[in-house]
């Protein structure tokens, strides 16, 4: 029996069906859960608007009332983190561009990324952005990009890389999603772990976070953002491109000075 925070988001995206197409996973996935797990959290929330609160209050319930316990940084991270998961599992919807536009920015690397992004979505259309992504990640057989920290790193798919992230994943307790055909070292859902961590959604230390980013994602992602800036034939991923990129190199200088 699925529960009341399930049923809202299938109910807000218009159908079972509808949901999986907005999160770019299948259908019988979504039809066989029970509750949002954990790590579609993010992805569903800004693909259907119901909060994060509202999907899982047992995990985000009591975070909503002492919000102030997150340091604001880490939650800005935590943001950022999720709208690139959200992007890169599926093209958004008119609703999210429509959010995406209303973005601002300012002077910094990161701001000027962020009105970069917003000029993009503002004059985007829906399908014409969900074109982009087919022809980025899906493609007639293969994408132009396979978005996959074993292809980044070894040049194949399903390679040790995946392996040492799910012994990884298990050492912090984050579960595979049931009936999910989608290897755990797309970038998508890498990026919603790193939300996760940066919240405080799944319980780690600071020196945790960081060795997992160091290990899963700082030898690649960025690399990944930079052949989507500079793929062929894209308009709106090109800023999607070159926001992860500016995000990426933020966080590897922070970790390093941390470190």
């Amino acid at each position: 029996m699925r529960d009341d925070g399930l049923d809202r988001a299938i109910d807000a995206a218009g159908g079972i069906a509808q949901l999986a197409r907005k999160i770019g996973i299948s259908q019988p996935s979504v039809s066989n859960w029970t509750r949002v797990p954990a790590q579609r959290v993010v992805v569903v929330e800004s693909a259907t608007g119901v909060s994060r609160n509202d999907l899982r209050p047992d995990l985000y319930g009591e975070q909503a009332g002492s919000a102030e316990l997150v340091d604001p940084i880490d939650a800005a991270r935590a943001q950022e983190y999720a709208l690139l998961a959200t992007l890169l599992s599926a093209p958004p919807s008119k609703r999210l561009l429509d959010r995406l536009a209303a973005l601002t920015g300012d002077a910094t690397p990161l701001g000027r990324a962020h009105a970069a992004l917003a000029d993009a979505a503002a004059s985007a259309v829906a399908a014409q952005v969900e074109r982009e992504y087919f022809d980025l990640f899906v493609g007639l057989g293969r994408g132009e990009l396979l978005p996959y920290a074993s292809y980044y790193l070894t040049g194949f798919l399903n390679e040790r890389p995946l392996s040492r992230l799910r012994a990884d994943l298990t050492a912090l307790g984050i579960e595979r999603l049931a009936n999910n055909s989608e290897p755990e070292d797309h970038a998508a859902i890498l990026c919603e772990v790193m939300s996760g961590l940066a919240d405080g959604s799944f319980d780690a230390s600071p020196e945790a976070q960081r060795a997992f980013f160091e290990k899963h994602v700082s030898p690649w992602m960025g690399r990944l953002f930079a052949d989507m800036e500079s793929a062929g034939n894209v308009n709106f991923y090109r800023t999607v491109g070159a926001l992860g990129r500016t995000f990426i190199e933020i966080e590897t200088e922070a970790f390093t000075f941390a470190n």
